[in-house]
């Protein structure tokens, strides 16, 4: 009969019977103080209401009782009789099926678009060749998604009037993003690419906090600000943290735009930016195609002046 019984049940009993015993000595008790105040002698009037006052004073006794039990009596008695593992509720709990619906969960499809997340960055070797700290940093830090701006307030480093597209001039453009779990001295780096192509990086070890806000900032040349979509990588280490993208629009002020930008990096040797000399080799190979001077070597079909042989064969019709 009571095998169903538990700690919940017990005490929404107690609750429901101190409530039925207070609204039960409310009622004998205005009762009894109402039949005493008919009584015609002093004594027996006397008692009868002090009876009726002290089943009032019971039932506002019940009502307190009952709060305390409702509100604290099932917290208390879980702290004494903790709760067993008997609470069958598993077989709605353990309904795998709707819980783990893998199915719609890992729709890894739409949620790691590989196409773009396979696109994995990487630190090129003229950056991860500087790192020299031996911290290893934290695998577990965290850098928020990347907000653009050509302010920063001083104090909070919070993006002024953030945007994704900005017209020349530009100017000063700071990425900035809030971070947690960082280790002071671990090496951080932050690459900036217009269009693919690396323009700009900083790379050093970190000075901040292990939490809060922070940011990199570039402020290259008016006139190296060309319109195109550009790119910044946040790495912690070598591992690939956070990217944002933002466009400029507009041609840059201060002449006619470069043919190609030079990368100037922040706070680390200019000797190591000669990849993008390297990328330039590439075109060089192009002379290999011009490789025509075999061609030229077409010389050798004047060789066939030997048709002068065909003379001496004209020679004995004579």
């Amino acid at each position: 009969m009571f095998e169903h019984l538990d700690i919940h049940t017990a005490v929404q009993t107690a609750f429901v019977l101190a409530l039925v015993g207070a609204v039960l000595s409310l009622w004998l008790g205005i009762r009894s103080i109402r039949a005493g105040l008919k009584l015609p002698y002093f004594r027996k009037r006397n008692d009868r209401i002090w009876q009726g006052y002290r089943l009032v004073l019971v039932s506002i006794l019940l009502i307190v009782a009952a709060f305390f039990i409702n509100r604290y009596a099932e917290p208390t008695a879980y702290t004494y009789f903790p709760p067993s593992p008997t609470v069958t509720h598993t077989p709605t709990i353990t309904l795998t099926p709707t819980i783990t619906l893998t199915p719609t969960i890992t729709l890894t499809p739409t949620i790691t678009d590989t196409p773009s997340i396979t696109d994995t960055p990487s630190l090129p070797p003229e950056v991860s060749g500087q790192i020299q700290t031996t911290i290893t940093p934290n695998a577990k830090a965290v850098i928020s998604p990347l907000m653009f701006a050509n302010k920063i307030d001083e104090k909070a480093l919070l993006p002024v009037d953030p945007a994704k597209e900005f017209t020349n001039p530009v100017g000063h453009m700071y990425a900035t993003f809030t971070y947690d779990g960082m280790l002071t001295g671990s090496q951080w780096s932050a690459l900036w690419l217009r269009d693919g192509a690396l323009v700009y990086y900083e790379s050093k070890p970190w000075d901040g906090g292990t939490g809060g806000y922070g940011y990199s900032d570039w402020e290259p040349a008016p006139s190296e600000w060309l319109p195109g979509t550009y790119e910044v990588q946040i790495f912690v280490g070598l591992e690939w943290k956070v990217s944002g993208r933002f466009t400029v629009t507009g041609n840059p002020s201060g002449g006619a735009p470069a043919s190609r930008a030079t990368i100037k990096p922040g706070g680390t040797p200019v000797p190591s930016r000669p990849p993008t000399v390297t990328r330039t080799a590439t075109i060089t190979r192009t002379p290999t195609v011009t490789l025509t001077p075999y061609p030229s070597v077409t010389p050798r079909p004047t060789d066939t002046h030997q048709p002068t042989p065909t003379k001496t064969y004209t020679k004995p019709p004579r």
